[in-house]
């Protein structure tokens, strides 16, 4: 049976219609609790640190669980797979959504995360699967649409609900769309062939520790000072360890967690590496921009939501034009043009300042959503286009961990480095605010207390400190454009997508050869 049979004809659209649900689902919910935490933190009587668990607890586990997908849908069937997904996602949802104390909603995060972790990989690789080869390019479109968008309109809907329902509203929105999406799989979605194959207890324990500490010391690392603290030593030496002996276990094993035949491929090898920089860029911007916007800037929550909500309609209007164009331009082209797009837009924004308009903000998403859209699906489209089909879904369960942990490890750096930087700025420029300066002279007269005046003074320290922090978030946006633009010539190690349907079966012939 070739990989389009099962979604021939009108099935297809309602099998597209199904998981979409479930992406978005999950796709969104890695973003919208971020802006309910204060509120959470008010009903549980928590504090700043403990109610961070509730962020922490959903990630580490969805982190962990990520590279399962591939044995659990050999082993058990890609749609049962998808079923257990779907409804222990709704379901734990809910509870989220039911929860009266602090204990039980990191709990029920953390089952959140073990639920969803699944999700998006099996979405993907559902897709490349239903779509015949010459329209993974169409496909990996209306993915990308769930996957680019749900994060970046997650805040968006999750300051909405909070600031007129109720912090609860942003888990129990998911019920109404589990239960649809968990119909339609139910009803369209074909079952895969299992596979026995033995389960590398031994393997997935390291790569399981590996991931779970790296986790754990960038999410906590800014609150306990890094290195200065011997939690984040003791975590970095357990990742570094075991990350090096799940490796060598991989390359020797016989039958390990991972197969080493999925690193063969290039064109995966590089895609891993590119979708690393879209995690770093996407959703270290998207955690860059709200404190940037609402701290330093006054915006109120919902303002804040709005201004970035355009870049979320850019990334679609992107991947549907080029989910048209990918069959017809060379993806690695496409690739250089969203990267240019998404580095031009990051240099503009290290040139803003306090006083920038909402319009050039909202211009500026827009190119940077432009340039995501253009960069996720050929990228999508390309990773997959020559890797064998028994790797797809261990491939794709890849493809989301590395872009968790590209985000994970971007947020991390970015808020050290704009902390570390407002500290040094501070103190730069403390040093040229003397009396004798003309500028620093009105500015205390402006404020009725002459140059002796307490208040002044605290006035004049808090303008430092908000000029210092907007000088740390200009820095960073640097720093990611450098990157973005230092990754464009890395394109040409990739190899150029098959465009026609007779190279297909010949790429579903290699399992046999091998």
């Amino acid at each position: 049976m070739s990989e389009a049979s099962s979604g021939a004809g009108p099935s297809r659209a309602l099998i597209t219609v199904s998981i979409m649900l479930a992406t978005i689902m999950q796709a969104v919910d890695t973003t919208i609790a971020n802006v309910a935490l204060p509120h959470m933190q008010g009903a549980m009587s928590a504090t700043s640190e403990q109610i961070a668990w509730v962020l922490t607890s959903y990630i580490v586990a969805a982190a962990i669980m990520t590279p399962m997908t591939g044995f659990l849908s050999a082993r058990i069937g890609r749609k049962r797979l998808f079923v257990i997904s779907v409804t222990g996602f709704t379901l734990t949802s809910l509870l989220c959504g039911m929860a009266v104390s602090l204990e039980q909603i990191v709990l029920f995060r953390l089952l959140q995360g073990i639920f969803g972790a699944g999700l998006v990989p099996l979405s993907q690789s559902v897709l490349l699967d239903t779509f015949p080869k010459e329209k993974h390019g169409s496909a990996m479109a209306i993915w990308g649409v769930g996957v680019m968008v749900g994060p970046i309109l997650g805040p968006t809907l999750g300051g909405y609900l909070t600031e007129y329902y109720n912090w609860r509203w942003v888990f129990l929105i998911n019920l109404p769309v589990g239960i649809l999406a968990l119909a339609g799989i139910l009803s369209f979605v074909p079952e895969t062939e299992t596979v026995r194959r033995r389960f590398d207890l031994f393997g997935f324990t390291l790569l399981s520790l590996a991931i779970g500490s790296l986790q754990l010391l960038l999410d906590r690392g800014q609150s306990l000072d890094w290195f200065a603290s011997p939690e984040i030593v003791i975590e970095s030496m357990v990742a570094a360890t075991c990350f090096y002996m799940f490796v060598s276990h991989m390359m020797t094993a016989r039958e390990p967690f991972l197969e080493p035949g999925l690193f063969r491929d290039r064109n995966l090898v590089m895609g891993l590496i590119f979708i690393f920089i879209v995690g770093v860029v996407l959703l270290a911007t998207l955690a860059l921009l709200p404190p940037f916007l609402q701290n330093l800037m006054g915006f109120p929550v919902i303002t804040t939501g709005e201004v970035l909500a355009p870049r979320g309609i850019g990334s679609m209007i992107a991947m549907l034009l080029v989910g048209r164009l990918v069959n017809r331009i060379d993806v690695r082209l496409l690739v250089a043009i969203g990267m240019t797009l998404t580095s031009v837009s990051l240099f503009e924004m290290a040139q803003f300042n306090l006083n920038i308009s909402p319009m050039a903000l909202v211009r500026t998403g827009i190119i940077q959503g432009l340039g995501l859209g253009f960069v996720f699906v050929p990228l999508s489209t390309v990773t997959f286009s020559t890797l064998d089909r028994r790797y797809r879904t261990e491939g794709t369960a890849m493809f989301s961990l590395m872009r968790n942990i590209g985000s994970s490890i971007g947020i991390s750096v970015m808020v050290a480095l704009a902390a570390r930087s407002t500290q040094v700025n501070h103190a730069v420029l403390g040093e040229q605010l003397t009396r004798f300066r003309a500028p620093v002279q009105q500015f205390m007269d402006g404020q009725g207390a002459g140059l002796s005046g307490d208040n002044a003074l605290a006035l004049l320290n808090q303008e430092l400190t908000r000029q210092s922090a907007a000088i740390g978030y200009l820095n960073d946006f640097q720093i990611m454009a450098w990157m973005t633009l230092a990754a464009i010539p890395l394109i040409l190690l990739f190899r150029s997508a098959p465009r026609n349907t007779g190279q297909q079966e010949s790429a579903e012939a290699e399992p046999q050869e091998a």
